[in-house]
């Protein structure tokens, strides 16, 4: 009797075993779409990805000034820093109206789905919607830049639409740039690189 129960219990452990092994593989995630571009500077190359199907609006119009190439020659002139290893920088054309586009709808990261984490590209902005051309690029996370529905006055948060792939060391040397004590208003005195960094070209990954 015991012999048959050892034998039954190892021919059910054998069966589970085959249909383990005979089971269909679990579908690789579905990783949404993203457009690749170099930003070469005067510190070096930054390569991000765009999330052309997270961030449709945004990504589509910041590649419009990419191919138009009317991102050559404007400077990263800000540096936020956070802490000890934190902050953003900022670059874009700063107002040169020449050099503008019509403002871009505004996409939250409550619709994107994205967030503010460590290499994040996103719009600089006044009022939602109001985002042209410049953007800023996080160092660590700057999560109290998502949108908040929950909270007050302006909850709309800035639209992140991508992150970088390779440069980040690049993005640090920047965010260590000396900042003049007087330059910039408001929020943003104290902030201004004192000497700007060049963004030479933008282009897409061929």
């Amino acid at each position: 009797m015991i012999s048959r129960f050892v034998t039954l219990a190892l021919a059910v452990l054998g069966a589970v075993s085959v249909s383990a092994q005979e089971a269909p593989p679990a579908p690789s995630p579905v990783v949404p779409a993203t457009v690749s571009i170099v930003m070469t500077t005067s510190e070096g190359p930054i390569t991000l990805a765009l999330e052309k199907e997270r961030a449709p609006l945004t990504t589509a119009n910041f590649l419009r000034y990419v191919d138009q190439k009317r991102l050559d020659g404007v400077t990263f002139y800000r540096a936020m820093k956070l802490g000890a290893d934190g902050g953003l920088i900022q670059g874009g054309p700063q107002g040169e109206v020449k050099r503008l586009l019509p403002p871009v709808k505004h996409e939250p990261t409550s619709q994107t789905g994205l967030s503010h984490v460590d290499a994040t590209i996103s719009m600089a902005r006044f009022a939602p919607g109001s985002a042209t051309a410049d953007f800023f690029i996080t160092v660590g996370p700057v999560l109290s830049l998502d949108a908040n529905p929950a909270g007050s006055g302006d909850t709309a948060g800035f639209a992140a639409f991508g992150h970088v792939v390779e440069g980040m060391d690049v993005v640090k040397r920047i965010l260590a740039a000396p900042t003049s004590p007087t330059a910039g208003v408001g929020v943003m005195k104290g902030q201004m690189i004192a000497a700007p960094v060049k963004i030479l070209t933008v282009r897409r990954v061929k």
